[in-house]
């Protein structure tokens, strides 16, 4: 049977290899320390963790059990999720620390990416230095009614500054003039100015028609962007399974199709998913990966 300092040490070490990978609890002031180990608590609950449970890993191991895993505490249907959660944080009051605790959060869970405004592109790349999540920013955000010129040009820094994705808004007024030529060159400037780094294409659902957003998926995927996406979560509504399901059925299976916008617990995403989004936008990541209600409005 392993014993007191074996025990110690193994979880010494599992501790160092969550910390370095960013899957240990809330790093907040109320986080508590681990008394055996002296190190973070994993904020198990009920101290039923391996560090504290003693018999449970000691029963496992008389079984014959040569090596212990653990998880932080979600589902495997959960974890699939979190891959593919861009962690939004848009509103224009965050404050940084708010956006270190969105990137901290992102490395725990394994989200696909933080989305934040683009002024916070160069403290999230530092945040996320030496993990998989990428820096995702937002350009001619969130009305879309900028010059191409200055989509192009706030792409650029965006993507000097550290952002490997970018979700441009569409010029909606352009779209519903009918000045498709217009809407792809826009499209096509950010895509070019992205220099090979993904591009995200938010269209504004809740403003169009269903034959513009046939439109605008068929202009975004002419000029070369990766992806569509359903909404800011600034406007009147946000994703819904009728709009995903359009434009998955316009852009084909190998493009991208994010749904964001009013996203709230697990079941919303999964209903997004099934209807063909193969991203998913939201700032109640973290709820909806443990499968908890949120009252987030994006």
């Amino acid at each position: 049977m392993i014993n007191e300092d074996e025990l110690k040490s193994i979880t010494q070490q599992i501790i160092k290899r969550l910390v370095s990978e960013g899957q240990t609890g809330d790093l907040s002031d109320e986080n508590k320390t681990c008394t055996i180990t002296g190190g973070i608590c994993m904020n198990c609950g009920n101290w039923q963790c391996i560090i504290q449970n003693r018999s449970a890993v000691d029963n496992v191991i008389n079984a014959g059990a040569d090596r212990i895993s653990t998880n932080p505490g979600i589902s495997s249907d959960a974890q699939k999720l979190a891959s593919m959660i861009d962690h939004t944080l848009l509103k224009p009051e965050a404050t940084i620390n708010q956006i270190k605790t969105l990137c901290t959060e992102a490395r725990r869970y394994k989200f696909a990416s933080v989305c934040i405004n683009p002024a916070f592109v160069s403290i999230c790349r530092d945040e996320l230095t030496g993990s998989d999540v990428k820096v995702c920013t937002v350009i001619g955000f969130p009305l879309g009614s900028v010059t191409t010129l200055a989509k192009a040009f706030e792409t650029r820094d965006a993507i000097a500054n550290g952002a490997g994705e970018i979700d441009m808004v569409i010029n909606i007024g352009l779209l519903k003039s009918k000045h498709d030529k217009n809407v792809e060159d826009d499209i096509r400037a950010v895509v070019e100015a992205a220099m090979g780094s993904t591009v995200k294409v938010i269209l504004e659902t809740a403003l169009l028609t269903d034959d513009e957003i046939i439109r605008a998926c068929k202009l975004s995927k002419q000029a070369g962007a990766h992806f569509v996406k359903t909404s800011t979560g600034f406007a009147k509504s946000g994703a819904s399974v009728h709009a995903v399901e359009l434009m998955r059925q316009t852009v084909g299976p190998h493009m991208g199709v994010k749904a964001s916008g009013g996203i709230r617990n697990f079941n919303d995403a999964d209903k997004m998913i099934k209807a063909g989004a193969s991203r998913i936008g939201a700032s109640a990541s973290v709820a909806i990966i443990k499968k908890e209600g949120s009252t987030s409005d994006y």
